[in-house]
């Protein structure tokens, strides 16, 4: 074994020796190293990133090599391999440049879809909280509850509710909430201020061994600005009396280190003939340092507080029979009142060239109220069902990573590979359950107690390149403890589970051309499973696994177009339903959802920029017979898209759509949660530092449903239930100016 080892060892050094390599380092115009350029051998399909100090190494370089060195916002720099470079080390400055899609460079990542929607995102900036997931190809969401609460997720065929098969984190701080008191999986992203992002990463499927908890449809892992070039000042004004202003400050700027301040301050009735008193507050504070050579270090502090009145649900009924409009109410004493203050760092440390460690931390404090009435007067004739959901919960959590890469063999072959650990810990008191009536009297307790749940992690990733292919296994665990102590109880009841959860993931990538890659990928993801519920089954169902795979292409015919596809499963072994009655989550039964993604990004002109996206999905309960095996609000149809122009003379701005197809509302298809299509428009017009913008919510002013469920209910006047579609209108025709500033 002792010489097998020794001609191991024999064989990579004499390897290493006998090829040649590129290095050297990246810097912009002001001679600042920048972090995550690409460079690309376009001959060998090889491909290195630039390090905290602009810092790369190419391998198996040969003469006549054709090198590609890219980054989002930067023209395109190719550099031809000659003799003298073999084993060089190179200074490269790059020029700033509108982003355009000839800045993507496809390569062997998993994730590779992600830069392509980050043109997406610098093409038509993100322009309200709602539109951050929006972002997301296939994804699809909607508001019910008069902006205030988590918005309805849809993606690939599930109706995530408020997230429970989406895992979403900003800045790697985590957003979904667990055992929350009106959903599991809760992920409340009004507490980001849209203009704070800087991108957006994501991924389909369950294929990561980095994302743990509620990544089953996918995650999103969206990343603030470190730096802002310029203060800003905007406010916005329109109909339904809304007023939006936003301050981007610095505060600090240096060579290594700057800070800033971000506000953003939101106020609007809505179209309800009910004013909604919306106000929503953001402030947020981000100090980053980095010297440049081997180390960063962000820290950021935010506070977010809301609080509206909303309309609720309204039963088709109640219209067609004259008692209310669209946007009347059979209770308006609905709405809530929510805050999140929170506290994050990450740190990066370069040990070498081919060593990194990265580590975060964080904890936020947590506050949540909110009374819905679903049923109006189906359970209480006489004060009617209003409840209420109330908890106050701190999070922490901590995790690092260790990141290495080598080069084994003739150097033709890179080994890379992540391991990571860390853990989070939700202390939830007094989480609640409650009859109320008219927000105020107190009419009943359903369910009153702490919980406090733990999800320890590791895992472990590791990527082989080696000619075109890549081979990407992983392996995640994870430990959860679940404790609740019933405060109902007139003596003391606790009771605890915990339970581990083994996911293992493989992703095989050929890149058949530079601009063509086809990839396999499989993987076991899961969702927890509410605190409450875990307890009340004695642990049975606690981390339902789901199955997921991918077949797909990523194809790049010229610099101004790129074309995906892929073709996808996912089993379930339980789904979540929401029982709006009881407010609490119960396990139902395995699913199983077949799909087809198809997407395009077209750089028209050098300042017209195009994308579209459609998805298809066939969703079934695999445990209900044929024709009752429909999963209820599951999508089969959605498509979104767009068309942004920049610079044409000092105009700019773009049109967008949304749509979704008619979709079963419960399991036999006998209800229907009528479908939709939705354009939006903004124009800009930019003179020196001022900016002058209108933006157009339902340009064509379409009636439309922006959520729908089946629900059985009663009215005042009636002496029987009816279970029929109950929705939230969608916005009608919504105008708003927008004036900015920069300085």
């Amino acid at each position: 074994m002792r010489n097998y080892i020794t001609y191991l060892l024999l064989l990579v050094i004499m390897g290493s020796a006998s090829a040649h390599e590129l290095s050297g380092t990246v810097v912009d115009e002001d001679n600042v190293p920048i972090d995550g350029v690409g460079v690309f051998n376009k001959t060998t399909g090889g491909y290195s990133y630039t390090n905290i100090a602009g810092y790369f190494e190419l391998d198996d370089i040969s003469v006549g090599d054709l090198i590609l060195i890219n980054s989002l916002g930067f023209k395109t720099q190719e550099i031809i391999i000659a003799e003298n470079q073999l084993d060089a080390t190179i200074a490269i400055t790059l020029l700033e440049s509108a982003v355009s899609l000839d800045q993507v460079v496809i390569v062997s990542k998993v994730n590779a879809l992600s830069q392509l929607v980050n043109i997406d995102v610098k093409t038509s900036p993100v322009k309200s909280s709602q539109e951050i997931l929006r972002k997301v190809p296939g994804l699809i969401i909607g508001q019910h509850a008069g902006g205030g609460k988590a918005e309805q997720i849809f993606l690939r065929g599930f109706d995530i509710d408020h997230g429970t098969d989406i895992t979403i984190d900003v800045d790697g701080l985590p957003v979904n909430m667990v055992s929350h008191a009106h959903g599991q999986g809760y992920a409340d992203m009004h507490f980001i201020i849209p203009e704070t992002i800087d991108n957006i990463d994501f991924g389909k499927g369950a294929y990561y061994a980095n994302k743990g908890n509620f990544n089953t449809a996918g995650y999103v892992a969206l990343k603030t600005k470190s730096r802002i070039d310029d203060n800003m000042l905007s406010l916005e004004a329109g109909v339904f009396n809304t007023i939006r202003t936003v301050g981007m400050f610095k505060i600090a700027e240096g060579d290594n280190s700057n800070a800033f301040v971000a506000s953003e301050l939101v106020l609007t009735d809505g179209a309800f003939e009910s004013p909604q008193n919306f106000n929503r507050l953001n402030l947020m504070g981000t100090y980053n340092f980095n010297n440049h050579e081997d180390q960063e270090l962000s820290l950021s502090i935010s506070h977010f507080q809301s609080k509206w009145d909303a309309s609720g649900q309204v039963p088709n009924r109640a219209i067609t029979q004259g008692l209310i409009t669209r946007f009347g109410a059979i209770d308006d004493t609905e709405g809530g009142n929510t805050s999140r203050s929170n506290f994050w760092v990450n740190h990066s440390k370069q040990l070498d060239e081919h060593s990194q460690v990265k580590s975060k931390a964080y904890i936020s404090k947590y506050d949540f109220e909110l009374f819905s009435n679903f049923t109006f007067f189906l359970e209480d004739p006489v004060n009617a069902d209003q409840i209420r959901q109330k908890e106050d919960r701190t999070i922490l959590g901590v995790e690092t990573v260790y990141e290495h890469s080598v080069h084994i063999g003739d150097h033709d072959t890179q080994l890379r590979y992540e391991t990571g650990i860390g853990f989070r810990y939700d202390d939830i008191n007094e989480v609640q359950l409650s009859r109320t009536k008219n927000r105020q009297e107190l009419l009943e307790r359903l369910s009153y107690g702490n919980v406090d749940e733990l999800n320890g992690f590791g895992y472990f990733d590791l990527s082989y390149k080696k000619d075109k292919w890549t081979i990407n296994p992983g392996l995640r665990i994870d430990y959860f403890k679940f404790d609740y102590v019933d405060l109902l109880s007139e003596t003391y009841d606790s009771k605890s589970e915990n339970k581990i959860f083994v996911g293992p993931k493989l992703n095989v990538l050929y890149a058949a051309s530079p601009n063509f890659q086809i990839f396999a990928k499989t993987g076991i993801g899961y969702h927890s499973n509410d605190t409450r519920v875990v307890v009340a089954n004695s642990g049975e169902d606690i981390l339902p696994a789901a199955y997921a795979a991918d077949l797909g292409v990523l194809i790049k015919p010229s610099k101004k177009i790129v074309l995906n596809a892929a073709l996808w499963s996912l089993l379930l072994e339980q789904e979540f339903v929401y029982v709006g009655d009881a407010a609490i989550v119960e396990p139902s039964g395995k699913t199983r959802r077949y799909g087809v993604d198809f997407g395009v990004r077209y750089q028209l002109t050098p300042w017209l920029y195009a994308n579209g996206d459609i998805n298809y999905t066939y969703a079934r309960s695999t445990e209900e017979p044929e024709g009752q095996d429909f999963i209820p609000l599951s999508p089969d149809l959605t498509s979104s898209g767009g068309l942004a122009f920049r610079e044409l003379g000092n105009f700019s701005g773009g049109i967008s759509y949304r749509f979704i197809k008619d979709r079963p509302a419960n399991e036999d298809n006998s209800i229907i949660a009528e479908g939709y299509f939705i354009t939006d428009l903004n124009l800009n017009y930019a003179k020196n530092n001022w900016t002058f913008g209108i933006i157009v919510e339902n340009l064509l002013d379409q009636e439309w449903n922006e959520t729908q469920f089946a629900t059985e209910s009663r009215l005042f006047n009636e002496t029987s239930s009816f279970e029929e579609i109950h929705f939230t209108p969608g916005t009608p025709f919504y105008l708003r100016g927008k004036i900015s500033v920069s300085f």
